[in-house]
């Protein structure tokens, strides 16, 4: 039988160090043939959900989730634009999947080939099965490099880089302060893609670099995006444009990327129904992004291709055993790592009641995202909203538009800590208990314990097999 859970300790004498203490140890090689939760992917979103199950009653210990991730690193994103940058080492944003895979959570490191959710199987690229009873899909987003001709043989070298590669991202700082002038251009596809910010990011760092280095007065800087806006809510759209034309960037709009001649350096663009070819000394490339195609081809997508679930209880449209969040999901909101920490919560909530035999489930989901836009050295414009209805969902009490040397703090020093320890451990649900709390003083009412703010919502069902 599935015990009553209880993840929140009651107790005031729990200490942050109890709450927080390692749920992890290496990981244990998947070798059953089926699990009562598989959970595809390894990610941001896979790890946070396994770790949030992991402490519940009716998995501690069970052996009784996999995990399916062909990866044996794990990076943490968010820093690579910091890192391309030179602000923060590679060496940072990486540790081993295997140290990260919750207690008692088993590792099959395979590729997803194929799901069959009538019969309730995986299956992978090296020829295992694995039934479930419960599916959990969060795959992450596929990075289409070869959709660009040209991109693929010239990423690393020549003036083309990319803080969204592993490999590239490295050499993106060398490339950046070795740029001694002409046209820098930062491309944002028309397509989704993860951290919507990060394409105009890296744009204000590098040209504040060229600032530094003494060749800005000879380069020309432009942010070329096939979005129609700079940023999804305006706003923070607003404030952004505002920054950019201070710094004499160049943002042309609906501008999307086709193709790179490397032999010339030149970058052919879309733009309306005209193609634009434009030369580059320094070329930063964001991929076009799509929904991993296993998704569309098992049946579990929409029409384009993402796994489509209902917004706020983040169930599948078709089938009540399978859910999904992150990048991959159809979730109408920015992919972000900071929206993972929310969809997290409401996800095990949700299956949690679904494996207890609940058929209306009510923890909604509302679209909360976040984009800590760094501007500049000390200089972070923090944006926080639904993606859902695009209006601020802000923590802090001050315009979040601004730009700011405490949210630049956060997101250098406190953000990847909080991944690392807390978020990864599944006792991190995002800032909505810090943002009613900060609303609490405003109030003059009382305020969260921190052991009621860092550890995960009370969750009560009756579960059994």
């Amino acid at each position: 039988m599935f015990a009553t859970s209880a993840l929140r300790k009651s107790a005031a004498s729990d200490s942050l160090q109890r709450l927080t203490a390692s749920a992890r140890t290496y990981a244990t090689e998947a070798t059953k043939d089926g699990y009562k939760v598989v959970i595809i992917g390894g990610g941001a979103a896979g790890i946070t959900v396994a770790a949030k199950l992991a402490r519940t009653p009716g998995f501690h210990l069970s052996s009784d989730i996999a995990i399916v991730e062909p990866s044996t690193e794990h990076f943490y994103q968010p820093l690579w634009t910091l890192v391309g940058s030179g602000i923060k080492s590679f060496s940072e944003s990486s540790k081993p999947t295997r140290e990260l895979i919750p207690l008692g959570t088993q590792w099959l490191k395979s590729r997803v080939s194929k799901v069959d959710p009538v019969k309730q199987t995986v299956s992978t690229d090296d020829g295992k099965t694995v039934k479930y009873d419960f599916l959990v899909v969060a795959p992450g987003i596929s990075l289409d490099w070869d959709k660009v001709p040209g991109l693929v043989s010239t990423l690393g070298k020549d003036g083309v880089t990319s803080i969204y590669s592993a490999q590239a991202v490295q050499g993106a700082y060398d490339m950046i302060r070795g740029f001694q002038g002409g046209n820098a251009i930062f491309t944002q596809p028309a397509t989704p893609i993860k951290c919507a910010g990060a394409p105009q990011k890296i744009a204000y760092l590098a040209e504040e670099i060229f600032r530094s280095n003494g060749v800005r007065d000879k380069t020309s800087v432009k942010f070329n995006t096939g979005m129609g806006k700079i940023f999804s809510s305006d706003y923070y759209g607003e404030a952004l444009t505002k920054i950019a034309a201070s710094k004499g960037i160049e943002v042309n709009l609906g501008t999307n990327l086709l193709a790179i001649k490397p032999e010339s350096k030149e970058a052919v663009f879309k733009k309306g129904a005209q193609e634009v070819v434009e030369k580059y000394s320094l070329l930063h490339v964001v991929p076009p992004m799509s929904a991993p195609k296993f998704i569309g081809e098992s049946g579990l997508g929409n029409a384009d291709g993402w796994c489509n679930v209902d917004k706020h209880t983040m169930q599948h449209a078709k089938y009540p055993n399978v859910f999904s969040l992150g990048d991959a999901s159809s979730l109408p909101t920015s992919k972000t790592a900071a929206a993972i920490t929310a969809q997290a919560k409401y996800l095990a909530d949700n299956l949690l009641a679904v494996i207890g035999g609940e058929t209306v489930l009510h923890n909604k989901y509302d679209g909360y995202t976040a984009c800590p836009l760094v501007t500049g050295k000390n200089k972070l414009v923090m944006a926080e909203f639904s993606g859902y209805d695009f209006e601020p969902l802000e923590t802090f009490p001050y315009d979040q538009r601004t730009e700011s040397a405490f949210g630049y703090t956060l997101k250098t020093e406190v953000f990847p800590a909080l991944y690392w320890d807390y978020m990864l451990k599944g006792v991190w649900d995002g800032p909505r208990k810090i943002r009613n709390a900060v609303q609490g003083v405003i109030k003059g009412e009382p305020v969260y314990a921190p052991y009621d703010i860092f550890y995960p919502g009370k969750i009560e069902h009756k579960h059994h097999h």
